[in-house]
């Protein structure tokens, strides 16, 4: 009796195809799933970045750098970790240039996008670490649905089982990329027995990520990035086991997968990173002109301009940001009123800001003047700082 004769009737189906002509132009399964998971991530991403009081649209500007720095250092980790495919005997190197054919390597997309993202950051005025902290939940997101491309390219399975979720796999034809091979009756062509999904379980394991994620950092209001590396940690965890189910080829240290090791490497780092470091979660107040579209009038149609709203105002990006408390944060929303500097309230560039330094000077006077509210509140409808939208 043999493994396959015992494998249940019931069992999870591959695509056969994950590419599709559009005239030309290949559509293709796995850059469809990657595109919406980037989506996803952006769209969390962004909500989160309002909530801590960036200003609308930032999230586009982090994604033009993070993004591009992902894809690259993903298949950067991908190549450097399996150069034999490209580098080795009977290797190609022009296919190490062929993403569209799967070899993306996470740990290489992580550290790709947080570089990008860091450069973003410093470009908006945004500390890092809230930038990091929004992305938390994002990113588990999209590798989730990521994973989905896994599927339609047959790849990325565990060994065999009968298992009533097992997977069927087909066997691909190397010289049709995105397309199983066929028998003489034009029927794809499945491997024999069925498979761990394991592409199944890393995807539900990262959904459990993201609420663990939000739960954690609802209760423990988690800043500085922490929120960041309790995904890590997470994401970590569940990488190790699943990695020891796949049988597909990898690099191997003293007998074990390459991303085994990289995964208890990296969770190690990110647990030492949220145990040491403290500190209450930043919110930031956006500095200098930050106009937001006016609404029309509704006391009376007639009087609508309707040149204005063919061609509505942009809100102008801030000019900065003044990292302060959620007491303080809260306190600005309700009022309008830019709070005065003191040790809880700074520039998110972590420099002293102009009226910390006017404190300074004045502390040597006899008499420090005691600007009236009136020319404080004044003062911060010049900046342009307005409450922000508040999210649900």
């Amino acid at each position: 009796m043999t493994l396959a004769s015992l494998s249940p009737q019931a069992a999870l189906p591959s695509p056969s195809t994950a590419v599709w002509q559009l005239g030309p132009v290949p559509i293709r399964a796995y850059a469809l799933c990657i595109i919406a998971g980037i989506v996803l991530a952006c769209w969390v991403t962004e909500r989160r970045l309002r909530q801590r009081g960036v200003a609308p649209g930032a999230v586009l500007d982090i994604a033009v750098w993070a993004v591009p720095a992902g894809i690259i250092g993903a298949r950067i980790y991908h190549v450097v970790t399996s150069p034999e495919k490209y580098f080795g005997a009977g290797g190609d190197p022009i296919k190490a240039f062929a993403i569209w054919e799967g070899g993306l390597g996470i740990w290489g997309a992580v550290a790709g996008g947080a570089l990008g993202a860091w450069i973003a950051a410093r470009q908006l005025g945004i500390p890092f670490g809230v930038v990091a902290d929004a992305l938390a939940p994002g990113l588990p997101l999209a590798q989730a649905v990521g994973r989905i491309g896994n599927w339609f390219n047959n790849e990325l399975f565990g060994g065999r089982t009968t298992l009533p979720w097992g997977l069927e796999i087909h066997r691909m034809d190397p010289d049709n990329p995105g397309h199983a091979l066929r028998d003489d009756a034009g029927q794809p062509i499945l491997e024999p027995g069925l498979y761990q999904p394991t592409f199944l379980y890393e995807a539900l394991w990262n959904l459990g990520v993201v609420a663990l994620v939000l739960i954690l950092d609802r209760r423990m209001k988690l800043g500085r990035g922490r929120a960041f590396a309790l995904y890590v940690m997470g994401y970590t965890v569940g990488r190790f086991w699943i990695e020891l189910m796949r049988t597909d080829e990898a690099n191997q240290i003293l007998g074990v997968r390459l991303n085994v090791w990289t995964a208890a490497l990296v969770f190690l780092g990110a647990l030492i990173y949220f145990v040491r470091v403290r500190g209450p979660r930043d919110y930031l107040i956006p500095l200098g002109p930050a106009a937001t579209t006016t609404p029309p009038p509704t006391s009376d149609l007639s009087q609508v301009d309707l040149s204005e709203r063919e061609t509505p105002t942009r809100a102008a990006a801030p000019e900065g940001y003044r990292v302060v408390s959620e007491e303080q944060y809260a306190a600005w929303q309700d009022t309008g009123v830019v709070p005065a500097a003191d040790d809880d309230s700074r520039p998110a560039d972590g420099q002293p800001s102009d009226d910390t330094a006017a404190a300074d000077l004045t502390s040597s006077d006899d008499e420090p003047v005691d600007e009236p509210s009136a020319a404080r509140t004044d003062r911060a409808d010049a900046t342009g700082a307005r409450p922000a939208d508040r999210d649900s």
